[in-house]
């Protein structure tokens, strides 16, 4: 995984950061084409070894925060939710790799889709209970939402569906 550095939850504390972790997602790989004047920027397609090394990286984001919470009855319960779902993320998008048809594929990913939403709940129930400033964990939140959508994208090419720009509905996260 390039540029990722990963610190304990004490060296976070140590260094004051008030952050989980200092993962900083790899940069986007950028293909530039030119044709004529004009530069043209394509965002190359994410492998499955990629994605698989982004959702475990998630998973054990998601392990340093559920570490951090404090020993409260309601912490106890959002941590031991959030832990499950969070770390199921990575293991049902390695399950969804090895699909024997499409129709399993989808079905396996759906599964990642609804795990990816449930993780984004927990955590914004953190901040609603006011057991973590939203701002602890707000790049986790974005990490959370941008693999939620790449997984509904996968859904919706594995469906075969068409995105239509002259559309009225423009709810990206319905692809039913």
């Amino acid at each position: 995984m390039n540029g990722a550095v990963f610190k304990t939850v004490s060296e976070t504390v140590r260094t004051g950061s008030g952050r989980f972790d200092s993962y900083t997602p790899p940069p986007k790989r950028m293909r530039i084409a030119e044709f004529g004047l004009r530069i043209r920027r394509v965002t190359e397609r994410m492998n499955p070894e990629e994605m698989k090394a982004r959702t475990r990286a998630f998973a054990l984001r998601v392990i340093r925060l559920a570490e951090s919470l404090p020993s409260t009855p309601t912490a106890n319960v959002i941590r031991n939710q959030m832990l499950r779902c969070g770390t199921s993320v990575s293991a049902n998008y390695r399950a969804a790799c090895r699909a024997k048809s499409r129709p399993d594929f989808v079905s396996k990913m759906g599964t990642v889709e609804e795990e990816a939403d449930e993780s984004i709940y927990w955590m914004e129930l953190l901040v609603d209970a006011e057991i973590v400033k939203r701002s602890r964990i707000a790049d986790l939140l974005d990490e959370a939402n941008q693999i939620l959508s790449i997984v509904i994208s996968s859904i919706r090419t594995a469906k075969g569906f068409r995105t239509n720009p002259h559309s009225e509905i423009r709810n990206q996260k319905s692809y039913a």
